[in-house]
């Protein structure tokens, strides 16, 4: 278990980092529009655009400054690594595999009660953790196997639940974030026209207080418009398969009713 959570760390951390080390040729994309050469046009038209992409990524790295560039990065790469981790962790191998289920149900069946207990024991999936807590109190009765089962169940069910839960944070953050760096840049801007006295302020300092406040807010909207969209697929998708952990765990155990009742 411990194994296959690094695994998933290592790969969510990874993709994070290649995802990040695209945002500046996403920033280039955007800002030249159309990325196809013209035929008619000279290598001066090229290097302008060139210049114009490279300036305006110059410009938001400028405008986030040193506070509010490193942090949101920081939000990025980590939910960037929630997502991918979230996604690994939510997939049906993990949760409730098919080849569990049919070999547990073959097991019953020919009445090998020990090779289905190892067998679920030995899967560290969800299901197989409800399904060997089942079978390691059945010797007090399907009762106790059933309550065994939930408590089990229950707490894989926090623990994915609070895997999610950082991803609700980050939407929940990045915009507050946004709207620090808004407030910080409206007051330098008002602060650089309180403080000229007889003149007009300096137009470029007005202008990039102003900047500092849009960008941050637009960087803070575009962390948190993705993570709220993940938050909810990945959470419908979990529920999805803790329901059917559930009815297939209480199928599977649903042949041993009669143990421990006279």
């Amino acid at each position: 278990m411990q194994i296959r959570d690094l695994t998933r760390r290592a790969l969510a951390a990874a993709c994070a980092l290649a995802m990040l080390l695209m945002i500046p040729g996403v920033f280039t994309a955007l800002s030249l529009g159309d990325p196809t050469p013209a035929v008619a046009q000279d290598s001066d038209d090229d290097k302008g655009a060139s210049s114009d992409s490279e300036s305006l990524l110059a410009k938001a790295i400028t405008s986030l400054g040193i506070v509010f560039g490193p942090l949101f990065l920081i939000v990025s790469f980590a939910l960037v690594a929630l997502i991918v981790m979230n996604i690994l962790t939510a997939r049906r191998d993990n949760i409730a595999p098919i080849h569990l289920v049919e070999g547990f149900e073959d097991h019953l069946n020919e009445k090998r009660f020990q090779e289905a207990y190892e067998m679920a024991k030995n899967d560290d999936s969800f299901l197989g953790l409800v399904l060997s807590a089942g079978l390691a109190k059945l010797s007090g009765g399907h009762s106790q196997a059933i309550e065994a089962m939930q408590e089990v169940g229950e707490e894989e069910n926090m623990k994915l639940d609070h895997k999610l839960s950082y991803i609700a944070l980050i939407g929940t953050v990045a915009p507050m974030l946004g709207l620090l760096g808004t407030v910080v840049g409206m007051i330098m801007a008002f602060s650089e026209i309180g403080n000229t006295r007889g003149g007009k302020p300096d137009p470029v300092i007005l202008a990039r207080n102003i900047s500092t406040a849009l960008w941050t807010t637009f960087v803070g909207l575009s962390i948190a418009i993705p993570a709220i969209g993940a938050f909810t697929i990945l959470r419908n998708r979990v529920s999805r398969l803790v329901l059917e952990v559930g009815i297939l765990s209480e199928g599977l155990m649903g042949r041993f009713q009669n143990v421990g009742k006279k």
